[in-house]
């Protein structure tokens, strides 16, 4: 009697009834329970979730067809398997069965050669979950793992985190003796070195390789083995990133927190800062849980000091070109670290100085991030703050359109006292920093100068100064010396050039006291300020720093 089976709704199969109930036991309950429903000759089933779909239901076909018989192999015997196991094709059924026929073809798997199990295990994904409650899967992985041990110079895949071998012997779970009783043992590949096993198994899907790392009770934080740590990271280097789905790169989370746990275990013993750097780019793509990102950021926090521009350069997610907030966060940790001390403080301090010239020309890059950064650090961080002024240029420089308040607001992470004498001059002629903030650092800059060696005078309206002449009475720069023609045959060169720096940098606050006075709105309280202050200079210049 014709049977239509259609298969996960893609095709159907016309067959004779007695053929495939001869040897199918769940088919033939199913027949029998159809012709008990209605009285068409003709009867349609439906079965849904097949093991491998319409090529795997072509399988069972011919073997029925063939009378019992069929060709099994290494590529189609997790199939074949899993499709008699779902029919129900048991000696009950039929003697000889396709069910036994696979059980005695796997009973030999620890013969197989390296490549055959791993095509194997591969053949296995797209009825994974099948295979997986079916037994196969870990038969399988139990084989594969034998044979990494079998072709190791050791019998057993790591050690501890703790143990002193070095990281290509490291390994991880142990077998018995008798795993090793295989009396043609296969070489697994040509490849040499102890992660020769690595790029085999990179080819496997994310499930699989999730079910090797519990089977080898490793999963998560149980994770101890420094060649297992080392293999997810290849593994993960090797999956695509950028076009993948969010839903696609959570079926990596769980590789992504074992991987990480045994970074973090064994830490900076076995990773530099650099390659710690790596692993957070790496894992930073593969839906990593918040637990294990903090602690891979604290390691790297602890060792920032070791960093180079180019490490803390890692792409922003968001808006803007970098991850200015990742840095902030690992700042914060070194200056709240417990092996922090002067010589690493002041180390960060310059690594940070060049970070942040190389971000100024991001346009995404706000004020307030910008003052993030170069505020996150302790003042003792830096001897000199050039490195801050130059940043801020470049920031100036790639920000054009910036009102007054922001680029006076962004100059507020300055410590003008810190400042060298060449750039304070760079600064005091520099259109792009607001004029008042030039006035703050060159009266920080000649603040240093020793009272006994030059002297200020502020000249009354209408009167000339010696060295400088003008009629709005600014402040004027004297040297005592030079007041002396006795002493002055014997000014030294060096003191000469000093005198002539100070009195292009007076004029320069003479231009500057100039364009404060036509300023209005928000220069007017740096008028009220200076009308304040220099009537009552008496030689003694106040510090406005």
């Amino acid at each position: 009697m014709p049977l239509q089976i259609i298969i996960n709704d893609q095709q159907s199969f016309y067959l004779h009834e007695n053929v495939v109930s001869a040897f199918s036991g769940r088919l033939k309950k199913i027949i029998r329970k159809e012709k008990r429903k209605t009285q068409i000759e003709d009867s349609i089933i439906e079965l849904n979730d097949f093991p491998g779909g319409p090529d795997g239901f072509e399988h069972v076909s011919r073997f029925c067809y063939s009378h019992g018989r069929v060709e099994i192999t290494v590529l189609n015997v997790s199939l074949l398997y899993c499709c008699a196991f779902f029919l129900g094709m048991t000696e009950k059924a039929s003697a000889n069965n396709l069910l036994r026929q696979t059980e005695k073809f796997l009973e030999g798997m620890f013969y197989w050669s390296w490549n055959d199990i791993v095509m194997s295990l591969r053949s296995c994904e797209p009825f994974f979950s099948y295979a997986d409650s079916y037994g196969l899967i870990q038969k399988l992985i139990f084989t594969l793992l034998a044979k990494i041990a079998q072709n190791s110079d050791m019998n057993f895949i790591a050690a501890s985190s703790s143990s002193s071998s070095s990281p290509e012997t490291s390994f991880g779970f142990r077998f018995s003796s008798t795993s090793k009783a295989s009396p043609e043992p296969a070489s697994p590949c040509t490849k040499s070195g102890k992660d020769w096993w690595f790029d085999d198994l990179a080819v496997l899907s994310p499930k699989m390789i999730e079910k090797i790392i519990r089977n080898l009770g490793a999963y998560g934080n149980q994770n101890n083995s420094f060649t297992l740590t080392r293999f997810l990271l290849h593994y993960l280097k090797t999956r695509p990133q950028g076009s993948s789905s969010p839903s696609s790169k959570s079926e990596y989370s769980g590789i992504a927190d074992t991987a990480v746990h045994g970074v973090i275990l064994v830490g900076k013993t076995k990773f530099s800062c650099r390659k710690l750097f790596w692993v957070l780019r790496l894992v930073s793509g593969f839906s990593l849980s918040k637990d294990y990102r903090a602690g891979l950021e604290r390691l790297i926090g602890e060792n920032l000091d070791e960093a180079t521009v180019d490490d803390l350069l890692v792409s922003g997610h968001n808006k803007g070109v970098y991850d200015v907030n990742l840095v902030i966060r690992l700042i914060k940790v070194f200056v709240n670290s417990e092996e922090m001390n002067s010589q690493k403080m002041k180390k960060l301090g310059r690594l940070i100085d060049k970070y942040l010239r190389e971000i100024s020309p991001d346009q995404n890059l706000n004020i307030s991030k910008f003052l993030a950064v170069a505020d996150s650090l302790p003042d003792s961080a830096r001897d000199c703050f050039d490195g801050v002024y130059r940043a801020i240029d470049f920031y100036l420089q790639s920000h054009p359109t910036l009102s007054f308040e922001d680029r006076s607001k962004l100059c507020r992470c300055l410590n003008y006292e810190k400042l060298t004498f060449e750039a304070s001059k760079e600064l005091a002629k520099n259109p792009r920093i607001p004029p008042n903030i030039s006035v703050q650092a060159l009266i920080c800059q000649q603040s240093k100068v020793p009272q006994d060696e030059f002297l200020y005078q502020r000249t009354p309206h209408g009167s000339h100064g010696s060295h400088g002449k003008t009629s709005h009475g600014h402040m004027v720069l004297f040297n005592d010396n030079t007041m002396d023609s006795s002493s002055s045959s014997s000014s030294s060169e060096g003191a000469e050039d000093m005198k002539l720096n100070l009195q292009k940098m007076q004029w320069r606050v003479v231009e500057l006291e100039k364009a404060c006075k036509e300023m209005k709105g928000q220069m007017s309280k740096l008028v009220r300020h200076e009308t304040s202050i220099f009537p009552f200079y008496n030689g003694n210049l106040p510090r406005f720093c």
